[in-house]
């Protein structure tokens, strides 16, 4: 799906030419090739500045391209207009009955369309006064049959009622209205906290559009989703075409951290703190999680990094709310540092009860040779 022109080039909607200009200057010139050689990126976003520009510095397809977006230029698209005001663009097919028999015609690109049209019923074509319509007469009640892109109106009426009825609106009930198409999709960027993320539940959001305003939206954040994930609003995008669907506004998600707190899929990673005694005698110590505080056995002889798992306190799996990551709490032992002289007496003592140990196991000072 492209993306907007507009977006592509950093623009609002009612910027004028100078503004596209200097836009497109300096977008040019951070992507161009000689400044990005080897860069598939850099040359990919190259490539859509131009051909946004292309659009936007063009009066007449810019006017085309805000009525219609992208369809207005795709191959095909001819009831946008072409290059050379020919109402069917890339080119049309079909027939007509004039009672006098059953005939096919074929329009190009760029053809004019009252000489076109004056050629196949003669002195019977004059333009209706309606909105935009075609009027005859003498053609009977059979009408035109379209057969190209989208086709004139429906059934065998072809223009509305025919040329008969004299002057039916061409745009209303012929070929203009026969088309239509699901609008573009829009694109934004949404930022969740580390719980909104983990527990979901709803949230609303201002984003501002390309006329500069400001429109509110209320998002069902999903309970478990990462970062980098889209939520999908329907019908939030661009307007369709033609009557058709609007298109959606994807959001994309940006989770932000939480202090004390690591992410990685449904896993979460912390840290727990226990005093230095505990860490060698045992104990309990308090956990906490995204859940509440957990107390946790600490065995005997436990070495600072080790890590406790606790099963099933991660962030829950966005399909499937039974399944829940676990979270790793790494221990850091706590050094006393302000101890009394009791206390510090018989730490020394401790400490040269171990030495002692060692020395009677072999593992002796030595001394350098």
């Amino acid at each position: 799906m492209k993306r907007d022109y507009y977006e592509v080039l950093g623009v609002s909607r009612n910027a004028d030419a100078a503004a596209i200009k200097k836009a497109y200057r300096k977008l040019a010139k951070k992507y161009h090739p000689d400044s990005n050689e080897g860069n598939a990126t850099a040359a990919e976003r190259f490539k859509e500045v131009n051909e946004a520009y292309d659009v936007l510095s063009d009066e007449k397809k810019r006017k085309l391209y805000d009525q219609f977006g992208h369809a207005a230029f795709e191959e095909g698209a001819g009831n946008y207009g072409g290059a050379q005001g020919n109402p069917f663009g890339g080119g049309f097919q079909g027939s007509y009955s004039d009672g006098n028999g059953y005939h096919e015609f074929h329009f190009e690109n760029g053809e004019d369309m009252d000489d076109i049209l004056k050629n196949i019923f003669g002195g019977g074509f004059k333009k209706s006064k309606s909105s935009g319509g075609f009027g005859g007469s003498g053609f009977g009640t059979g009408g035109f049959h379209g057969s190209g892109f989208g086709g004139f109106g429906s059934g065998s009426n072809g223009f509305g009622s025919g040329f008969g009825s004299g002057g039916s609106d061409f745009h209303s009930q012929g070929f203009g209205g026969s088309y239509s198409s699901k609008g573009e999709d829009l694109h934004a960027d949404v930022t969740v906290s580390f719980d909104e993320a983990a527990f979901g539940g709803k949230k609303v959001i201002r984003l501002q559009s390309s006329n500069g305003g400001v429109q509110n939206y209320e998002v069902n954040i999903p309970a478990g989703i990462e970062s980098g994930k889209s939520i999908r609003l329907k019908g939030k995008g661009h307007p369709g075409i033609g009557g058709g669907e609007a298109g959606d506004l994807l959001l994309k998600v940006n989770v932000q951290d939480k202090p004390g707190y690591r992410r990685e899929g449904r896993d979460v990673y912390t840290t727990v703190n226990i005093p230095f005694t505990t860490a060698v005698f045992g104990g309990e110590a308090k956990v906490h999680t995204i859940y509440g505080d957990v107390l946790c056995n600490i065995k005997p002889g436990t070495q600072s990094g080790t890590k406790i798992r606790l099963r099933g306190k991660g962030i829950v799996a966005m399909n499937n709310p039974s399944v829940h990551g676990d979270e790793y709490a790494t221990v850091q032992i706590e050094v006393p540092t302000n101890l009394t002289p009791d206390a510090r007496r018989k730490l020394k003592e401790f400490e040269q009860e171990c030495n002692g140990s060692r020395r009677s196991r072999g593992f002796g000072s030595g001394s350098a040779a």
